[in-house]
C-alpha cells in the first residue's frame, strides 16, 4: 500500500457510511495511536499523526457536530496539514495539567515551549518547527495547551531514524521544563512508516 500523504474530499465518507464502520474504525485507530504516543516529563504528551489518525479526527468531528458539507471544508483545512508528507514527522503536542487551579501557572511558565523540542538519534538532531496557523504564545508569557509540530528530516536523517536499533530521544529544552524521554521501539518503528 502506498503512503497516503494528503486527505481530500474524496476520502470523506457520508455520515451514513461512517456510522456503519465507526466501531471497527475506532478499534483500528486506537491500535494505531497506541504506537504513536510519547510522554515527556509530568505534563507533556506527543501524539504523532498520520493519514489514519487525521481521517478519524475529521470523521469524528463531522459525526459530533453534524455540520454537513460546509464543515467538511473546514475540517479538511484544519487537519489535512497534519498528515506527514513523506520526509517529516508531525505531531499534536499537548500540555496536560489535570488540576485546573495549577494549569494557568504551568502554562504561564512555558512560553515558546513549542520552539524548544528536538528529536535526537545517533549523531542527528531534528528540531521541531511549530505550525504557524495561529499564535500559541501570548504576550503575557502563557502558552497554549495544544501545539502542532513538524519535524523536517533530511534523507540522511530518515535513513538513520529508520535503521533498526537507534535510541531515539524526544527532548524538551525549555528552561522551565527540561525533560527527555526515550522513544519506545514500537513507536520508532511505527513512525518509520511515515517516511516515503
Amino acid at each position: 500500500m502506498s503512503l497516503k500523504t494528503t486527505i481530500t474530499r474524496a476520502d470523506i465518507l457520508s455520515m451514513e457510511e461512517f456510522v456503519t464502520v465507526r466501531k471497527d474504525k475506532r478499534a483500528e485507530v486506537v491500535a494505531i495511536k497506541k504506537n504513536r504516543r510519547v510522554g515527556v516529563g509530568p505534563f507533556c504528551t506527543f501524539y504523532f499523526e498520520n493519514f489514519a489518525t487525521m481521517w478519524w479526527q475529521i470523521h469524528e468531528m463531522l459525526f459530533i457536530e453534524k455540520g454537513g458539507e460546509e464543515q467538511i471544508k473546514d475540517e479538511l483545512h484544519a487537519y489535512a496539514p497534519l498528515i506527514p508528507k513523506g520526509s517529516e514527522l508531525v505531531c499534536t503536542f499537548m500540555i496536560e495539567v489535570d488540576d485546573p487551579v495549577r494549569r494557568p501557572a504551568v502554562l504561564g511558565q512555558l512560553t515558546n515551549v513549542d520552539q524548544m523540542v528536538v528529536l535526537e538519534f545517533g549523531s542527528h538532531k531534528v528540531k521541531a518547527v511549530p505550525e504557524d496557523d495561529a499564535e500559541r504564545n501570548r504576550e503575557d508569557g502563557k502558552t497554549s495547551s495544544v501545539h502542532f509540530l513538524r519535524f523536517p528530516f533530511t534523507a540522511e536523517q530518515v535513513a538513520a531514524f529508520k535503521a533498526a536499533g537507534p535510541r531515539v530521544l524526544l527532548a524538551i529544552e525549555h528552561p522551565n521544563y527540561g525533560h527527555i524521554a526515550v522513544m519506545p521501539e514500537n513507536v520508532r518503528e511505527s513512525l518509520s512508516a511515515d517516511f516515503a
